[in-house]
């Protein structure tokens, strides 16, 4: 046996002190007298008496249908976890639309749960990540910790604001690798919960599951009505702004039309609901223009397709062609008022009981009307539109719906969406379009390089249609006007 006197070697030392550490489930370097100085000296900071969320209502209708729609069955829908930008940043979290329309929250490695308590109804859980523990030092030395990341709700708290139980996030992949019975869940956006339930679900009911998910929000409640034109009136700000800067923009790039769009959105929303398209001069006939790197010309035109995101992740989607001088050209303007009238035909074709189609077929044909009294199509009109031969210059779909994602229910069934009849509460984009490319041989050099798309955020009502846009004018005259003011 050693001598109890004989000096520890730095080896040992060392490892004493990592045993201590982890004793303490602190990490290496930290000394015991930190470690108890972090411990203690901090107030309470719980938060009592916390009002539901504005949507707590609807979220909770939003769940009881999703909970009769799939009785005896748990399901399982996740927020999703950061991910990884370069080396050790992140991307900047978004929720899964599905978890935030049927809980309202936002936080990264959120779930919710829904058990079943028998042949119908289930029991609504949201799984989250509890505050900081400031025992173990995970408050302050994880990467995670709030005092990197900032405050979260406690458990106690998201029950508050969301109107459900909360429990810790942690414990729910053991539960859920235990837990019998049929489960679905929404995949996708977590590999942790999507491992421990590997054995447990099917492609085809997950599948199932989205395509509800997504076909339940295709018409809005009152609450999304209102989301929505708060981002469209934010984004018809935002708008007015870029108008203001062009002058700016024309001394640097498109880069200043974006940035300017995007403080907008930033101080009255969440964020740009998806990349801005600031596409000026010929970058207009490239449809997702998002590169914005081009040169800001007067004489050329801007098409501007951008949308504010609201706190609660709603979107706007709104297109103007504008001239960055102040004042169309003739043949800008004659491109212009074509796209004009055809967004027009489109917008009235919108109503309950119009098959969603209707909108789409009703511009085409307004926009082949054009190409062949331009002649660059040979008519009769109808022969254009059955063949076709329009898109060369069109391009693109009509419209789509718009809510929490900027294409909408995109799993929804074709019955249930382009194949479908409009209802009152679809909101939907009507957004036609010319380009002319700058390598177009088969249209006169005037044409080469113009592109133009007017696009406006269209609700269907009981007896037509709004357009929750309206606040930008749309007819060359009006856009012409409305620059003038701005410039001052």
């Amino acid at each position: 046996m050693a001598d109890e006197l004989t000096p520890e070697t730095p080896e040992e030392e060392q490892a004493k002190k990592k045993h201590k550490q982890r004793k303490n489930g602190l990490y290496p370097g930290v000394s015991e007298e930190l470690a108890e100085s972090m411990r203690t000296g901090w107030a309470d900071t719980e938060l009592h008496g916390l009002e539901p969320i504005a949507q707590a209502a609807h979220t909770a209708a939003r769940r009881a249908a999703l909970s009769a729609r799939f009785p005896g069955e748990r399901l399982v829908v996740p927020a999703g976890r950061l991910k990884t930008r370069s080396n050790d940043s992140e991307y900047a979290f978004r929720a899964s639309t599905e978890y935030a329309y049927l809980t309202g929250d936002q936080t990264e490695n959120g779930v919710l749960v829904l058990e079943p308590t028998g042949e119908s109804g289930h029991t609504a859980t949201v799984y989250l990540l509890p505050r900081s523990n400031r025992e173990n030092g995970e408050f302050w030395l994880s990467g995670n910790g709030e005092l990197w990341v900032g405050r979260r709700h406690s458990l106690t708290e998201a029950e508050q604001l969301l109107g459900l139980p909360a429990k810790d996030v942690r414990e729910l992949a053991e539960e859920l690798t235990e837990a019998e019975g049929p489960v679905r869940v929404l995949r996708g956006h977590d590999t942790v919960i999507a491992t421990a339930l590997t054995d447990k679900v099917t492609k085809e009911r997950d599948a199932e599951l989205r395509v509800y998910l997504s076909e339940a929000r295709v018409v809005k409640d009152e609450f999304e009505i209102g989301e929505l034109q708060k981002a469209v009136d934010s984004t018809v700000r935002g708008f007015e702004d870029v108008v203001k800067v062009l002058d700016k923009a024309e001394a640097t790039s498109e880069r200043y039309i974006e940035g300017t769009f995007f403080l907008r959105a930033r101080v009255e929303g969440n964020d740009v609901g998806y990349g801005s398209i600031c596409a000026a001069g010929p970058h207009a006939t490239t449809l997702h223009w998002v590169r914005n790197d081009g040169d800001v010309r007067s004489g050329d035109l801007l098409l501007l397709d951008a949308g504010v995101e609201t706190h609660t992740l709603y979107t706007a989607d709104v297109t103007r062609t504008l001239p960055i001088s102040g004042t169309y050209t003739d043949i800008q303007r004659k491109i212009y008022d074509a796209v004009y009238a055809s967004q027009e035909a489109g917008i009235a074709a919108v109503k309950p009981g119009a098959k969603f189609r209707d909108f789409h077929d009703a511009s085409q044909y307004v926009l082949a009307e054009k190409l062949v009294e331009w002649g660059l199509l040979e008519g009769p009109v109808e022969r254009v539109v059955e063949l076709g031969l329009q898109r060369r210059w069109t391009l693109h779909g009509t419209g789509h719906m718009l809510g929490m994602d900027v294409h909408d229910c995109a799993a929804a069934r074709t019955e249930a969406y382009v194949d479908g009849t409009l209802e009152p509460g679809m909101c939907l984009t009507v957004e036609p379009g010319l380009y002319f490319q700058a390598d177009d041989l088969t249209v006169p050099e005037e044409f080469r390089g113009i592109g133009v798309r007017i696009e406006d955020d269209i609700l269907v009502t009981e007896d037509g249609n709004r357009n929750l846009s309206d606040g930008l004018p749309r007819t060359s005259e009006e856009i012409e006007a409305w620059m003038a003011r701005l410039k001052g």
